[in-house]
């Protein structure tokens, strides 16, 4: 099982504050895979907390929020609000369930935060709140919005002399929003480097596939024709996220990068990638909930017991 304390991870242990993570930390993929279904009982037990919530869209994130956190992103979790940080906007803001545990066990906060997730008053709910809790940069509700504020972010930098990167996830659905595509071509425009965007390119959203809403592909021209360039990578194969990431140019560089994580709803487990938009949004029973956290722990069990 994935040990999820400060100290094996790079953050800080109990009363000290933890150090800047740099970008590029060592981990295995092993870890890194160990790590995503960790993000995925976590959400399995908060969504249980709540009542309520989204699985299938934060379980085809996993392995995507595995790699930044515990790799990429240069952070600093005990001053959440450094100037030179890397910046992470969640535009598919209903996965925040997979992020919350992330944050807690890298320091951003208590971990008995978690016990509150779905609350009234909780600084931790069902979408990000910049406002309340510690390691969000821009808050979401309404889809749509994060890759605009992420090329304001990015420009930003640029005019300040910063070489912190911005990175924003998206989700293929939300690329129907005519706002997405806007912030896209000023992106390109504006030469953003520094700029990266994640497309958790799923196949669907919350109505159903997202080629019967709207169709989006081919998504690697479609960004080409803004001046980006692109990488399409299978997002739940880490080693294939982490060399993307690692090969991102320099943040002064002139061409944003969009990141097409080609991925499967509700990953990782088998009842819910067969169906996958019954579990977008819903709760398991308790018979359920033992059979998917049963699934989940074999597979890790089995990995920490097999060669690295």
């Amino acid at each position: 099982m994935v040990d999820d304390s400060h100290q094996a991870n790079g953050g800080a242990t109990a009363g000290t504050p933890p150090a800047t993570l740099e970008r590029g930390r060592p981990v295995t993929d092993a870890e890194l895979l160990r790590r995503a279904d960790w993000i995925r009982l976590q959400t399995v037990e908060l969504i249980a907390r709540a009542g309520l919530g989204h699985y299938s869209s934060t379980f085809s994130s996993a392995e995507i929020f595995a790699t930044l956190y515990y790799h990429t992103l240069r952070l600093r979790p005990g001053e959440p609000d450094w100037p030179d940080r890397d910046r992470f906007l969640l535009g598919k803001g209903h996965v925040a369930t997979g992020l919350w545990p992330v944050l807690a066990d890298l320091g951003y906060y208590p971990k008995e935060w978690l016990k509150q997730f779905g609350k009234v008053g909780s600084p931790v709910n069902d979408h990000p709140n910049m406002k309340l809790a510690p390691g969000i940069d821009f808050s979401s509700g309404s889809l749509g919005h994060n890759l605009s504020v992420g090329t304001g972010m990015a420009l930003a930098a640029r005019l300040s002399g910063r070489d912190y990167r911005t990175f924003v996830l998206t989700g293929d659905g939300e690329l129907q929003e005519g706002q997405v595509w806007e912030a896209a071509m000023a992106a390109g425009h504006y030469n953003l480097g520094n700029l990266v965007a994640i497309v958790d390119a799923n196949g669907f959203s919350g109505s159903g596939p997202t080629s019967q809403a709207m169709t989006i592909e081919p998504l690697p021209e479609r960004f080409s024709a803004f001046g980006w360039a692109v990488r399409e990578v299978d997002g739940h194969d880490v080693a294939a996220l982490r060399r993307t990431f690692e090969a991102l140019p320099d943040s002064a560089s002139g061409q944003p990068v969009c990141v097409i994580a080609r991925t499967r709803k509700g990953h990782g487990v088998d009842m819910m990638e067969k169906q996958p938009q019954a579990w977008h949004l819903g709760l398991l029973t308790p018979e359920q909930q033992a059979d998917v956290v049963a699934e989940i722990s074999a597979r890790m069990e089995f990995a920490a017991g097999s060669p690295q």
